[in-house]
């Protein structure tokens, strides 16, 4: 998918003067780099103090590291998968090769590569993760628990070949912070969970080339940092690697600045990129979940190092736990709003470990749970080294003595009823900065589970770069739980990070306290001259969702999209689908009653165009039936749904 001209007359009209200022500077530099490159200079005492205190490893659990060890074996033997597509190469893997598409990106100055262009590139996502080196990560702390060498010199011998084949300023892997930001944050941990290691100095500190490479990422990171309306949750990654190699491998003269730069970015972003509520402002929840992770490393750095770091740093990372723990469901799954590609900021786990309850253990052991958090369970490796390295301190903050519901800023309300019934009723704002990049047109969507099944689904998000109209669909208003209206969405498209016109929610009534009945109403005017408004009840006694749709304005064309979940059979007849689905070998089941004035049909994997899918991971999608209403909606009668959950 290569870029046309049209998509950068688009982008350039969401900048402003001084992000378009920075971007024209960017592109000097580039030039000025491309013939004459900077010199990593002579460090200075260059030793790694910032090591594990005594007794962290030991304090992780047994079931945690029979987890971790299990995935170091299996990447020992070359297996690994990245969304969705098996690997086997990983003894000795190509930094360049895509497997998805088996093409390799070229080589050449950095900035030159079209990394967007799948047909000149491959699938970018498919090269760059491997190179984030957290599978190192998981080899390194593989062998802080077991002291087998063998995991260790695996570490080594993918390092040097990594380096050897990424020059500075040369391929694929010197294009984006994110990746570089991500790469030194592992380097950093795989540096301290080798410190027991007799070649952990040898391969870090004692290597001319591994010095090289540390200086050229932080000098990369300094000098081309995400800019305003790019100033999303790439930036954190930027700003937390600079920090945690700053204060890990301060090893230069410009290594304080570094240090001092990278943390003003960080605890500047952190807050605006992080509504007051806590909610991440990209309202998108897996990079909610990387935010907090990145926010989480980056501060056990500051206190290994012994940097002070300000309080609203402190204060934005609880924030962002307690509104985690308000928002998961029974399950400790949080919404599927937005877009989401699998990235995380610190990996030290083997499979099976469930990152959101990691999270909050880690929430736990910083800031203490509060009474109304879901129980934490299970295990991991990450939580007690994160504790060991982190001083705890509680901000001078009072927080929520209820379970929070409805979070005003970000428009998102948690309706909850018997038998575990979690909804979440969307009437927020678009996106994040200008040009929205990870926000969907999912305006007054909701999604409904019961004890954690999907019943009513958010898609989910599948694919960024390569395939169009598959982006296209699964952050669409069709493919949504909400209404379209002519063939359209509620917020204009620019491209696949792009949206030039964005649909304003707002929330008229969200009325959680009632034990017996639980209110949510909220409009758009996405669509010009049209507003839309949508109505749910939750009645407890009746185990019924009850939603409510109202358009005011001329006669449209509508569609009322409701996406079940992969678990979710239907059998639909007229307008009154039958839902079943097992949950842990019992039946459940549900009754969905559909608005008789459309006209119902049940679509199922159907690709041309796409209609009738769920993807459980970036990467990866899979059959599931959608239950599509068509017909008009005139302005004289709302479309009325009926969700009732069998005892």
């Amino acid at each position: 998918m290569t870029t046309s001209a049209g998509w950068y007359l688009r982008r350039l009209s969401r900048m402003g003067p001084r992000e378009v200022g920075g971007r024209v500077g960017d592109a000097v530099r580039r030039r000025r780099w491309r013939s004459s490159p900077p010199d990593c200079p002579r460090p200075v005492d260059a030793r790694f103090t910032v090591v594990l205190p005594a007794g962290a490893i030991a304090a992780v659990p047994a079931d945690a590291v029979k987890r971790l060890v299990a995935e170091a074996d299996r990447l020992m033997a070359g297996h690994a998968e990245y969304f969705g597509v098996v690997r086997d190469d990983m003894t000795d893997p190509d930094w360049w090769f895509d497997p998805k598409t088996g093409r390799r990106a070229p080589w050449g100055y950095a900035f030159d590569v079209p990394y967007r262009d799948e047909e000149a590139v491959g699938d970018i996502k498919q090269i760059w993760e491997p190179s984030r080196h957290q599978y190192l990560t998981v080899l390194a702390a593989a062998y802080a628990v077991t002291e087998d060498e063998r995991y260790a010199e695996r570490v080594a011998e993918h390092l040097r070949s990594w380096w050897a084949a990424n020059a500075p300023l040369r391929g694929v892997h010197w294009i984006s912070g994110i990746e570089l930001g991500i790469r030194l944050l592992s380097w950093v941990w795989i540096r301290r969970l080798l410190d027991g290691w007799s070649g952990a100095a040898g391969l870090f500190e004692d290597n001319p080339v591994a010095l090289n490479q540390i200086w050229h990422h932080q000098r990369w990171l300094a000098a081309f940092p995400s800019r305003g309306s790019s100033a999303n949750n790439h930036i954190i990654a930027e700003a937390a690697g600079q920090f945690a190699a700053a204060c890990a491998f301060g090893w230069w003269p410009a290594s304080a600045r570094w240090r001092q730069e990278a943390l003003r970015s960080l605890d500047q972003h952190l807050r605006s990129n992080t509504f007051p509520s806590g909610l991440n402002r990209e309202l998108a929840t897996e990079y909610h979940g990387l935010v907090l992770e990145l926010g989480l490393a980056a501060l056990a750095e500051a206190d290994a190092a012994g940097v002070e770091v300000p309080a609203s740093v402190h204060l934005v990372l609880l924030r962002m736990t307690d509104a985690l723990a308000a928002v998961v469901d029974n399950r400790s799954r949080p919404p599927r709003q937005g877009d989401a590609d699998d990235g995380h900021g610190l990996v030290l786990d083997g499979a099976g470990t469930n990152r959101w309850a990691s999270l909050l253990a880690t929430g736990d052991a910083l800031f203490g749970g509060l009474a109304w958090w879901p129980p934490v369970t299970g295990s991991d490796v990450r939580t007690p080294l994160l504790a060991a390295l982190i001083r705890p301190k509680a901000p001078a903050v009072t927080r929520p003595a209820n379970r929070p519901a409805h979070f005003a800023d970000a428009g998102m309300t948690i309706l909850r009823g018997p038998g575990e019934i979690w909804a979440r009723c969307d009437g927020g704002p678009h996106g994040f900065l200008s040009i929205a990049a990870h926000a969907h047109a999912d305006a007054l969507s909701v999604e409904v589970r019961h004890d954690g099944v999907d019943v009513l689904a958010d898609p989910g998000t599948f694919c960024y770069h390569g395939q169009p109209h598959w982006r296209q669909y699964f952050r669409s208003t069709l493919g949504h739980n909400t209404l379209e209206l002519d063939g359209a969405d509620q917020s204009g498209s620019g491209g696949p990070f792009l949206w030039t016109r964005h649909a304003r929610s707002r929330v008229l009534v969200a009325d959680t306290s009632g034990e017996r009945v639980s209110h949510w109403c909220a409009e758009h005017a996405g669509y010009q001259g049209v507003v839309h408004r949508r109505r749910v009840e939750l009645v407890a006694a009746g185990r019924e969702l009850r939603v409510v749709d109202e358009v005011r304005g001329p006669r449209k064309a509508a569609r009322l999209a409701f996406h079940l979940g992969p678990e979710i059979t239907a059998e639909l007849a007229g307008d009154r689908a039958v839902l079943t689905w097992t949950r842990d070998g019992e039946d459940r089941s549900a009754v969905l009653d559909l608005p008789g004035e459309l006209d119902w049909r049940a679509h199922r994997g159907e690709s041309d165009p796409p209609l009738g899918w769920y993807s459980p991971g970036f990467g990866r999608k899979e059959a599931t039936t959608t239950l599509v209403g068509t017909g008009f909606a005139d302005g004289t009668r709302g479309f009325t749904t009926v969700l009732r959950f069998h005892g």
